[in-house]
């Protein structure tokens, strides 16, 4: 998967929350921090208080704990 997005999705139309969710939804904890970086690309612009923009935070969130806990450990326990 590439962090790259695609430019139509960038400009020319908003972003919706549905657009969040079809982008984290299949995360695995291999690719979380990249789609996690593209959410961020594609909500960077929004203001805080944007709906679209909380749900992308919220995901963020979500994916950056995703890749922390990629069911390998690490260190002494």
């Amino acid at each position: 998967m590439s962090e790259s997005e695609r430019p139509d999705r960038l400009s020319g139309r908003e972003i919706t929350i549905e657009d969040i969710r079809a982008l984290s939804g299949p995360a695995t904890p291999h690719f979380a921090l990249q789609i996690r970086n593209r959410i961020a690309r594609l909500v960077g612009d929004l203001p805080a208080d944007h709906p679209v923009r909380a749900e992308g935070d919220r995901e963020m969130q979500r994916l950056t704990a995703l890749a922390n806990h990629s069911g390998e450990p690490r260190g002494s326990g």
